[in-house]
């Protein structure tokens, strides 16, 4: 399907306040309520857009981590597949050669941490290889698709007023954030028969979550419609002096996606999005590779994504 400009002020609308009501998105875009909710739902249908929930990785126990996977020729697709069906992972490419795989994982514990890293994953049997990096900051990014397309008074009165709440996650909160998983805008009767919880406990909730910076929601987009083709992971060295402001620069790069600090042989990995690879080979000998802090930059182009956020679909 073609994107037009209306849909894509609808999408920007939503990254502001993903559970923004389309009678208030319409409001402030100028259309009805019905209009925006047709052009939602022809773009999640299809698959032009999905709109999840995100925990804090922050104040979870088992935090964030990046990790890399080598499997023998032939077992990578399947691996792969039984990571993006986990709760616990947001998302999960295929790498160059095949036989590589990078997956983001965010578990609630350190123990259910180390049953995927420590246990399961070093005993599949096609499985060659793993290393797991921790995410010590997150710097930002998100490829500059349709950010720029509402005025500034327009994404003024979208954003949403969340008053800040004192809370904590539960584990009466995993069916809740489960569901937002799988659609950021699942509608409360929905979410109130997942938890067993009645709508207004449940809109409650949500929003507790959102006041105390547990819960946001991210606009992931199929770049490719928007004709990006070119995805690759890069991994960077930076002197750790450096590594504050060097990473806060790369996150303003149109071209990136994400950019966080890592542990590991290499502290600064970056996710890019370009039209081509001929835009990639600029980006990396114009952009990244001018950059004086950077010293040696590992490139591995994308060439499957199996999960793009939130939960897993076939």
């Amino acid at each position: 399907m073609d994107v037009d400009e209306l849909d894509q002020r609808v999408l920007h609308a939503l990254t502001v306040d993903g559970r923004a009501s389309f009678a208030r998105v319409g409001e402030v875009l100028g259309v009805s309520d019905r209009t925006v909710a047709r052009r939602y739902a022809r773009m999640r249908e299809s698959g032009v857009v999905r709109l999840t929930g995100v925990i804090n990785a922050v104040r979870l126990g088992g935090a964030q981590w990046v990790v890399r996977v080598h499997c023998q020729p032939g077992a990578a697709v399947e691996v792969a597949l039984a990571l993006a069906r986990r709760d616990d992972t947001r998302w999960v490419h295929l790498l160059s050669g095949g036989t590589e795989i990078s997956a983001s994982v965010q578990s609630w514990s350190a123990e259910e941490r180390d049953e995927l890293l420590l246990r399961k994953l070093p005993h599949t049997a096609p499985i060659t290889s793993v290393t797991a990096h921790g995410i010590l900051h997150v710097f930002g990014g998100g490829p500059e698709v349709f950010a720029t397309v509402l005025t500034d008074a327009e994404v003024d009165a979208l954003r949403p007023d969340l008053p800040p709440v004192a809370t904590d996650l539960t584990d009466a909160d995993r069916p809740l954030l489960r569901e937002l998983a799988r659609d950021g805008r699942a509608p409360y009767g929905l979410l109130a028969r997942a938890t067993g919880w009645s709508e207004s406990t449940a809109a409650r909730r949500v929003e507790a979550l959102r006041g105390a910076g547990l819960l946001s929601f991210d606009v992931d987009v199929a770049t490719a419609r928007f004709g990006y083709h070119a995805a690759a992971q890069l991994r960077a060295t930076v002197a750790p002096s450096h590594l504050a402001e060097t990473g806060a620069e790369i996150a303003t790069h149109p071209e990136v996606a994400f950019c966080a600090a890592t542990t590991g042989p290499t502290n600064l990995m970056v996710s890019v999005v370009c039209r081509d690879n001929r835009d990639l080979f600029g980006y990396l000998t114009r952009r990244i590779g001018a950059l004086p802090t950077v010293g040696a930059v590992e490139t591995s182009p994308v060439i499957r994504t199996l999960k793009r956020g939130g939960a897993f679909e076939p």
